[in-house]
């Protein structure tokens, strides 16, 4: 039975909270005070707080709700709050889910709203509990229908297709399924398909004996070895040359595999989640990707969406990164402006989650006050969008990796980087899209 601490000084408030939440299956605590509900946080479990923000007489500053949430962070108790406030009070209830706060629901509340949210609350933090530390964030609708549905496939043994724009969050998706699975109890076993040169292509799948090739000068297990009875991650799919997808195909189809140098077969029953940021149909239609191969590696689809067209989620993702940055760097808590995140909902995001992650990085780092400012945030914003053509993902792609190669001086490694791509990876693209480069010196 999950238990709700109440936090609030007037007697028929908790009340009526407390004969709510218990008819509805929850245990309940009550503090008529911030300071009563932290004193009882050091010795009860407590699974969601429902605090009000003001409880000096004629005081509407809510500074002591405000004190309690950033004790809260002092003392790095992660458990989620709901604010309760009036609706004259919202720029009040904004503060403190920049302080931390999970939601807010006004007073006199809807049992509904009030119950809908508290189960929204404790399923999202059931969720993160299973994720790592870096994780999925599933913070939004989109989001969170996404890891319902993840969650659901990863008691399967059904092979899974992640598509999304780079930084996205594929391979924390692939993470949280296996994490999600029977198969739990192994690691999960990665590979960069982009990142593989063609001629050493069967030695890091499938492994090579000494002396297979000159080079070889050891045994090396490959990686459907390794990912037996667990989950093989194969990131970048849509890379893999022609020549090289027949063998692909062969292990998918049957679990078979030699090793290189050995003439015995072997067998593998690694879960295979595949991921890819190219439009496979479109690879398939241009005689780059074969069929039958996707067919074998979609048997279940998730895609996520670009950070772009989960407006939600912005502000939740913005607390939650300066949140994790402050922690990780001995900051104390800051605040996002309302600037600041008017101008974070405008940028169109072409690095998604990790590039939102890595702006308010440094912002934390630079800021030297108590909050996050427009002028902190070092963002180029485009003021046309509405003049910004419609392309498709290929021409996005094309236009994304020229602007960066502009923007770092020709520099290919500096701009794959930035994009979330390896070496020869980017390499790889700019040969297909016929990219010219010079290179600064």
């Amino acid at each position: 039975m999950k238990r709700i601490l109440i936090i609030d000084d007037h007697v028929d408030v908790r009340l009526s909270a407390r004969i709510v939440l218990e008819s509805h299956g929850y245990s309940c605590t009550e503090a008529d005070h911030p300071n009563v509900g932290l004193a009882l946080l050091q010795n009860q479990q407590i699974d969601l707080i429902l605090l009000d923000m003001n409880f000096t007489k004629d005081t509407t500053s809510g500074e002591e709700g405000l004190g309690f949430l950033k004790e809260l962070n002092r003392q790095q108790l992660t458990i989620p709050v709901i604010v309760i406030t009036a609706w004259a009070k919202v720029d009040l209830a904004v503060k403190a889910m920049q302080l931390g706060a999970s939601d807010f629901v006004e007073k006199p509340w809807k049992n509904v709203k009030l119950l809908e949210s508290i189960e929204n609350q404790l399923t999202l933090e059931n969720t993160s509990d299973s994720q790592p530390s870096n994780g999925f964030l599933a913070l939004g609708e989109h989001s969170k229908s996404l890891i319902k549905a993840a969650t659901r496939i990863a008691k399967t043994d059904a092979n899974v297709l992640i598509t999304g724009e780079n930084g996205s969050g594929k391979s924390l998706l692939a993470q949280y399924i296996h994490d999600n699975s029977p198969r739990a109890k192994h690691d999960m076993v990665s590979v960069n398909m982009a990142a593989i040169p063609d001629n050493l292509f069967e030695s890091e799948l499938f492994g090579h004996k000494k002396g297979a090739f000159t080079d070889a000068k050891e045994n090396r297990e490959g990686r459907f070895t390794l990912a037996n009875d667990s989950t093989l991650f194969l990131d970048e799919i849509g890379t893999l040359p022609m020549p090289l997808q027949a063998k692909m195909l062969r292990v998918l189809e049957t679990g078979e595999f030699e090793i290189l140098g050995s003439s015995k077969t072997q067998t593998s029953n690694a879960r295979i989640i595949s991921a890819t940021n190219a439009d496979l149909e479109k690879a398939i239609s241009n005689g780059e990707f074969r069929r039958d191969l996707l067919f074998r590696l979609n048997t279940l689809v998730l895609t996520i969406p670009p950070l772009r067209e989960r407006q939600d989620e912005i502000a939740l993702l913005a607390n939650h990164f300066i949140k994790k940055h402050c922690h990780r760097y001995g900051f104390e808590p800051l605040l996002l402006t309302n600037a600041a995140l008017e101008k974070l909902k405008t940028h169109s995001w072409p690095g998604n989650v990790r590039e939102l992650s890595h702006v308010l990085e440094r912002a934390v780092i630079m800021t030297d006050g108590d909050s996050i400012d427009d002028t902190h945030l070092q963002l180029e914003l485009s003021t046309q969008h509405e003049s910004v053509p419609l392309m498709n993902l290929e021409q996005a792609e094309k236009l994304m990796i020229n602007n960066a190669l502009k923007h770092f001086d020709g520099n290919v490694i500096a701009a794959g980087e930035f994009l979330g791509l390896s070496k020869s990876a980017i390499y790889r693209r700019i040969e297909k899209f016929n990219i010219s480069v010079k290179e600064s010196n």
